[in-house]
C-alpha cells in the first residue's frame, strides 16, 4: 500500500512530508500531540528548548513506567525525535514562503506521524527491526484553534454582561459621590 496523505490541500497551505525518518513512532506521537494547532514559532521554540532538555514532552499515551517530570505527570526528552520534527517543520516553514504566505501566522493544522516499514537491522543485532516514522505537516495561514472560537451567541452573552458590570460600576460610582 502506498503512503496516502491525511488532509486535503487547501489554498492558503503548505504541507511536507518526511518519510523512513529513523526515530521511534511511539515518541513521534507524543511530540505531535503537543504541536497539533499551535503556532510554528512557538513550535519551533519547543522543540528546540526540548532538544537542549529544558523542557519536557508530556507523555500521555505509552507511559507505562516512566517518570515523572517538574510541572507534569509523565514525560520524557526525545532528542532524536525532536531533531528530525524540527528539520520537518522547518521545511514546511520554507515551503510556505514559496508558495507566498505569511510565515508570522503560519499554525499547523494537521500533524500526522505513521510507522513505516520495519526492514531488518544489519550487524550483531541483526534479528531486530529498525524504528521507521512517517511524519507530514500542514501549516494554515494565520487560523485560529477551533476551540478557542467561540459561537457568535456565546460572544454577544458575554458583551452584554460586560455592559451591564460597567452600568453597574457607574451607578456605584455615582452614588459615592
Amino acid at each position: 500500500m502506498t503512503y496516502q496523505y491525511t488532509t486535503k490541500q487547501i489554498e492558503n497551505s503548505a504541507r511536507a512530508v518526511s518519510l523512513n525518518l529513523p526515530v521511534s513512532t511511539k515518541h513521534s506521537i507524543n511530540i505531535c500531540k503537543v504541536l497539533r494547532g499551535r503556532n510554528v514559532e512557538w513550535a519551533k521554540a519547543f522543540l528546540e528548548s526540548v532538544i537542549k532538555k529544558k523542557a519536557a514532552v508530556p507523555f500521555k499515551r505509552f507511559n507505562k513506567d516512566m517518570g515523572h517530570k517538574t510541572g507534569m505527570a509523565a514525560g520524557r526528552y526525545p532528542v532524536k525525535a525532536c531533531t528530525f520534527i524540527l528539520e520537518t517543520l522547518k521545511s514546511v516553514e520554507s515551503n510556505a514562503s514559496d508558495k507566498g504566505l505569511l510565515t508570522d501566522g503560519l499554525v499547523i493544522a494537521s500533524i500526522v506521524p505513521q510507522q513505516a516499514s520495519r526492514p531488518m537491522r544489519y550487524g550483531r543485532q541483526k534479528r531486530r527491526q529498525t524504528k521507521r516514522t512517517h511524519v507530514e505537516i500542514v501549516v494554515v495561514e494565520g487560523e485560529v484553534k477551533k476551540s478557542a472560537v467561540r459561537s457568535p451567541q456565546s460572544a454577544v452573552k458575554k458583551e452584554k454582561v460586560v455592559k451591564e458590570e460597567a452600568k453597574e460600576s457607574e451607578v456605584k460610582s455615582q452614588k459615592s459621590d
